[in-house]
C-alpha cells in the first residue's frame, strides 16, 4: 500500500537547556515525552526510518537535554516538502536521578513547553504493558491544564496480543481520567502505528 507520508530526510540538529540554544529557523515542532526507558529513541528511529537518528540506550535517564531533529516529509497531494522538528524531551519519573537534576530538567522542560510558539502537539508515551504511573497522570493533566494538545502513544505494542493491547489502551484511558481520548498503540519493532502517527503529523503540517 502506498504511503501517504514519506520521510525524505532526518538529522540531529541541536541540544538545548535554554532558549538561546533552540534552533534559529522557526518550524512546526512535534514533541515526544514520557517516562525514562519508555522507548522514545526507538520510536523516533522507527518513525523516521533513519537508523540511529536518536541513540537507543539501555540506561534510563540517558537523555538529559531537549534534542531537536530536523525532518523533511513529502505528503500526498502537497507539492512542496514540509520541514519540521521532532523534539525529544528528557524522560521524567526516573527515581535514581538526583532531586537537583530532576528539578533542573523540570524547569527547562516546562519553560520550553510553555514558551514555544511553534509547538503543534505533544506525544506522551506510555508503556502499553503497564498502567500509567502517577508521574504519567500528573504530566498528562499538566499538559491539558496548559492547553497543550496531547496524543497518547502506547509503546511496545508488540509485547501484547491484539486483545490485550486494546484492553490496555482502555485501562490507560481510565487511569488518565478521560474516557474519550484516543490512545495510539505503537510497535517500534514492527513499525505498527507508524502510518497512523505520520498521518496525525501530516494533518497539522498542512493546516
Amino acid at each position: 500500500m502506498k504511503e501517504k507520508v514519506i520521510i525524505t530526510q532526518g538529522r540531529y540538529l541541536a541540544s538545548a537547556v535554554k532558549k538561546e540554544q533552540y534552533p534559529a529557523e522557526p518550524r512546526p515542532e512535534i514533541v515526544f515525552m514520557g517516562r525514562s526507558n519508555v522507548g522514545k529513541s526507538s520510536l523516533l528511529n522507527s518513525l523516521t526510518r533513519v537508523r540511529n537518528l536518536a541513540r537507543v540506550s539501555g540506561q534510563p535517564g540517558k537523555t538529559q537535554t531537549i534534542n531537536f531533529y530536523e525532518i523533511g516529509a513529502k505528503i500526498e497531494g502537497i507539492e512542496e516538502r514540509k520541514d519540521f522538528y521532532l523534539v525529544d524531551l528528557p524522560g521524567y519519573g526516573y527515581a535514581k536521578t538526583g532531586r537537583e537534576k530532576r528539578e533542573l530538567w523540570a524547569k527547562f522542560i516546562k519553560e520550553y513547553l510553555l514558551s514555544s510558539k511553534n509547538l503543534q502537539f505533544v506525544c506522551q508515551l506510555i508503556d502499553i504493558r503497564h498502567e500509567p504511573m502517577p508521574s504519567d497522570i500528573e504530566m498528562f493533566h499538566w499538559l491539558l491544564e496548559n492547553d497543550l494538545p496531547v496524543l497518547l502513544v502506547a509503546t511496545k505494542a508488540d509485547k501484547l496480543g491484539r486483545t490485550a493491547a486494546l484492553q490496555s489502551a482502555a485501562a490507560i484511558r481510565r487511569s488518565m481520567g478521560i474516557s474519550t481520548i484516543d490512545v495510539l498503540p505503537y510497535s517500534s519493532l514492527k513499525n505498527e502505528g507508524r502510518s497512523e502517527l505520520l498521518d496525525v503529523i501530516a494533518s497539522v503540517l498542512v493546516q
